[in-house]
């Protein structure tokens, strides 16, 4: 389980300079999630947007339901992908969202299996859904999970925030990000999370 301050703690005992990312006030720990279906949509919404607009097609999508609750994969079937388009949604994100909820009908057990895996087995299993790649897994690790090793170096805003802190006039390869990174194990969740606020305060979820 991922403790925060623990990992800052232990990020600054290795390497003191990192003080200038870890400024007050400290990121709160994350809080793990039980509905792995949601949070698979919401990182598809989420996909190459910003955090605002995606908030904002995450509320859109939820509202064209009229539920009390978050809407079960069977909900999803049964509306159009045209009903979806309507929350903002392009036609691709629309599909990928129907993909994700055939799988959880035909794999009702799946929330009991991925608890089991380590995140190479995860990425590798949920990624076999058309529509979602390694990223939306990675957020799913590091939101849901809460796993504490995660380094997702194809986010953009991953890329900036390390490469503004590290004072950098380009962005910094990505397999560059990943080699670094290996200093930081098993702490890359944290110093995602803080890369993320350098650049543009906490990340919206």
């Amino acid at each position: 389980m991922l403790d925060i301050s623990l990992s800052v703690k232990s990020l600054l005992k290795k390497d003191p300079t990192l003080q200038d990312l870890f400024y007050d006030p400290p990121i709160a720990n994350l809080h793990p999630e039980s509905n792995y279906f949601q949070s698979i949509v919401r990182s598809i919404i989420y996909q190459q947007l910003s955090g605002k607009a995606a908030k904002k097609i995450h509320e859109r999508f939820i509202a064209l339901f009229k539920l009390d609750k978050y809407p079960t994969p069977k909900d999803v079937l049964n509306i159009s992908e045209e009903q979806l388009r309507t929350a903002g949604l392009s036609y691709m994100k629309a599909g990928y969202i129907k993909n994700v909820a055939i799988y959880f009908l035909e794999n009702p057990c799946i929330n009991s299996v991925l608890d089991q895996k380590n995140d190479q087995e995860i990425i590798d299993l949920v990624s076999s859904i058309k529509g979602v790649g390694v990223w939306t897994v990675q957020m799913f690790l590091m939101f849901t999970l809460n796993r504490p090793d995660v380094f997702p170096v194809t986010d953009l805003a991953l890329q900036k925030g390390y490469s503004a802190y590290y004072k950098k006039k380009k962005l910094v390869d990505p397999k560059k990000m990943m080699d670094h990174s290996k200093e930081w194990i098993p702490h890359r969740t944290t110093m995602s999370l803080y890369f993320w606020r350098y650049l543009e305060g906490p990340f919206e979820w």
